[in-house]
């Protein structure tokens, strides 16, 4: 059976002592060894049967990167119910969404983070959704004392989360939180192990076309995937995964998982504050890094106004979202680390692709990959009517297998799927004779210049090729004649070319077709903080860029 909790389990037995997450407290970072995190997770699971939460139930973790949110996971997953995981970041209007398709019976709050009225916003988002308040369970965080409950009921009740009793007790129902005891065989008391086949954790995707929808999976597509992950990332015992996505997202989500399913340990960052970030990892020598190149960049910057050492650190996945990942992965080569780009959605699972080591460089830091196990099935189609179309052209990329979403929660896109069952992402990729993706970008976002489809990546990685260019990124502007290619660039240091330069230096080695008709000097690129990263926001630029055009028409 492919299940979390006899993930857990089997972990405890093998060592119960070992180290499962490090906890950043006041002082430092806090260990939880994997018999701790049992007991919380056994104490969560008790609070929800006591809340009436069972099969087919959804809780609502709304937690930053502490090891509680492992623990409910956990958690909820042995009451046989999934979580959906709420960035601490979210709104009124974001949070009544998820309230509103999810309807979750619980809702798991970290109670005074970050100085942020979490409470607060729920309660709004309740009054706005017209949605019955949830049970609140106020959860304070590492190495501080328990909240006042009352406090955070919305008028569905509230209660926090009560330790088991001791082991002479409780009749062995279970490990106590620092027993370092073995644990024994599945006791049978609450909910016996699953099947695997309940849904376990749904995902925000990305609201690209609207409001986000929630994306759910199967408990043992989470369980197989975690430890196909772990094998392909090289994760082990001994090994620390630096943890900054948050474990709410799906990137975040999967790296964690991956390093538990591995026997390694989290280093958990709930506030990303890039100097601390690096400070820790070399402090808790940190082997592994998953994330966007925005984050890894701003890692890098911290570095290099403080430079330390980082010599445990050897595999870094990357997810290029700016254009820094060729970047970042040569300063991870000073320490003798790997990088490789990956691939993944809220629909697929994060780190559904990615590349091995022995893949040439600058193939290996591209978005993409090699499936990471062999029911993940891939193919490139034609997006008009599904037929596949040959190893080097370009195609939506298309998934099959058990990591490919089983629900939505709330309802679902009805054309999610071809008729042959395949899940299309959205995505222009090219599949080569190996088996390799080659991520080109979202099927939006391609450019038709001169009749021929033209993917931005093409001419950003020509400009940032360039000695005085920092960032890069082309859209579409309609003009009378069809779309031309417009350009906004962020230059190293102010001055350091200018957009004639620059369109000289892409004419060089692209086909005049394909050289920007403008390019626009600007200060910094316009960007959204979303679960798994910042991302340039395409549509202020091609809002832009219709606005220049009109400009110079007057």
């Amino acid at each position: 059976m492919s299940t979390l909790r006899r993930l857990l389990n089997d972990l405890v037995e093998a060592d119960p002592d070992a180290p499962i997450a490090l906890d950043r407290v006041e002082d430092g970072f806090r260990a939880v060894s994997r018999a701790q995190l049992h007991a919380r997770a056994r104490a969560v699971q008790a609070r929800l049967a006591a809340a009436g939460v069972g099969p087919g139930d959804c809780v609502a973790v709304w937690l930053p990167n502490w090891s509680d949110a492992l623990s409910w996971q956990f958690g909820a997953a042995a009451r046989g119910a999934h979580v959906i995981g709420l960035n601490t970041r979210y709104n009124v209007e974001e949070v009544g969404h998820v309230l509103n398709r999810a309807r979750p019976r619980v809702v798991a709050v970290a109670a005074g983070f970050h100085g942020l009225d979490l409470i607060g916003v729920l309660g709004e988002a309740v009054r706005t959704a017209q949605v019955p308040a949830p049970f609140v369970v106020p959860v304070s965080g590492p190495g501080k004392s328990e909240p006042d409950a009352g406090a955070f009921d919305l008028g569905g009740g509230a209660a926090v989360v009560a330790p088991l009793a001791q082991p002479a007790e409780r009749d062995g129902t279970g490990l106590a939180e620092g027993d370092g005891a073995v644990l024994a065989e599945r006791d049978g008391q609450e909910s016996a192990d699953r099947d695997g086949s309940d849904l376990a954790v749904a995902f925000t995707t990305s609201g690209s076309t609207g409001l986000p929808k929630l994306a759910a999976h199967r408990e043992d597509a989470v369980v197989a995937h975690a430890r196909a992950d772990a094998a392909a990332l090289g994760l082990g015992e001994g090994d620390v995964a630096a943890c900054v996505l948050p474990l709410s997202g799906v990137f975040g989500f999967c790296a964690a998982l991956a390093a538990v399913a591995g026997g390694a340990a989290c280093l958990l960052e709930p506030v990303f504050d890039p100097a601390a970030t690096v400070a820790a990892m070399a402090e808790q020598r940190a082997t592994h890094l998953v994330g966007g190149d925005d984050m890894a960049g701003r890692l890098l910057d911290a570095w290099r106004e403080r430079p330390v050492e980082l010599p445990a650190l050897r595999w870094l996945g990357l997810a290029d979202f700016l254009g820094r990942s060729a970047e970042v992965a040569a300063w991870a080569a000073e320490f003798g680390a790997s990088t490789t780009g990956v691939y993944g959605s809220s629909e697929v699972f994060a780190l559904a692709l990615l590349w091995p080591e022995s893949t040439p460089v600058p193939r290996r830091w591209s978005g993409g990959g090699l499936p990471v196990s062999p029911q993940i099935r891939v193919r490139t189609a034609d997006p008009h009517d599904d037929r596949p179309v040959a190893d080097g052209e370009q195609g939506e990329l298309q998934f099959a297998g058990p990591t490919v979403v089983d629900a939505y929660l709330g309802g679902g896109d009805a054309g999610a799927r071809t008729a042959d069952g395949w899940f299309r992402t959205g995505d222009l990729a090219v599949r080569s004779e190996d088996g390799g993706i080659e991520y080109v970008c979202r099927m939006g976002d391609v450019l038709r210049l001169s009749g021929f489809l033209v993917a931005p990546a093409e001419i950003e990685h020509r400009l940032a090729a360039h000695e005085a260019v920092s960032t890069a990124k082309v859209v579409g502007a309609r003009t009378g004649n069809g779309v031309r290619a417009v350009a906004f660039v962020v230059l190293t240091e102010p001055a350091a070319a200018t957009p004639a330069e620059l369109r000289e230096w892409c004419s060089a080695t692209l086909a005049k077709f394909k050289v920007p008709a403008r390019v626009h000097i600007i200060d910094e690129m316009p960007t959204t903080s979303g679960t798994n990263g910042a991302k340039i926001r395409a549509a202020q630029l091609r809002e832009w860029a219709e606005n220049y055009q009109e400009d110079a028409d007057g």
